[in-house]
């Protein structure tokens, strides 16, 4: 049952954290001005913090009323996930407003769940461990749909749009749709494999 957990959460963590870290240039390349790209870092800020809050309180609502268990929660956050990474993926225009805000809220969501979950599923005696266990989901996918990625197809692009290499004094900048749309095209992938995981 963890390992199922670590999966969903490597997938679903993962390709949110990527999203977030690399929201300055995702606007970038997709041609918005520098405020708006500092609106959609502050986006994820603030709804980051409300996917905490509302995750916390609206699951152990669904659950004592409707008997909705926390991990389809999960499952909902995820699959909400892959509406804003298909928005990046295929650069909707005006759509990084709302994917900020979806992925902000989806990021910040699964943290609370996982925790919860871990706790319902397993209790209390090894809650430490296999609270580090999760913990370690997150830097495990980011490196692996972020720097592995998103990262390097994006690399690929820029050279591509270069001339062909990027030399270690050469711009770096990739401009267009297709500088993420690879990318975040596995990532959105990953992320509903990680909703079929997590129905298990």
């Amino acid at each position: 049952d963890m390992l199922v957990l670590f999966v969903a959460t490597i997938c679903g963590i993962g390709g949110t954290l990527t999203a977030v870290d690399n929201m300055g240039q995702i606007g970038q390349s997709l041609g918005y001005p520098q405020r708006s790209v500092t609106t959609f870092v502050s986006l994820v800020s603030i709804w980051n913090y409300a996917g905490r809050v509302v995750s916390g309180f609206a699951s152990e609502y669904v659950l004592a009323r409707y008997k909705v268990p926390r991990p389809l929660a999960l499952t909902a956050v995820l699959l909400l996930a892959c509406v804003g990474h298909a928005l990046i993926a295929f650069g909707v225009s005006h759509g990084l407003y709302a994917a900020s805000v979806i992925l902000g809220f989806c990021f910040g969501a699964q943290w609370p769940l996982l925790f919860a979950i871990i706790s319902e599923v397993f209790g209390l005696k090894y809650y430490s461990t296999l609270y580090n266990f999760g913990s370690v989901a997150s830097p495990i996918g980011a490196y692996v749909l972020n720097v592995r990625v998103a990262g390097a197809l994006y690399d690929a692009e820029a050279a591509k749009q270069h001339g062909g290499s990027l030399d270690a004094g050469g711009d770096k900048t990739c401009i267009g749709v297709q500088c993420f749309r690879k990318a975040f095209l596995i990532i959105t992938a990953a992320t509903v494999a990680a909703v079929l995981v997590s129905l298990v």
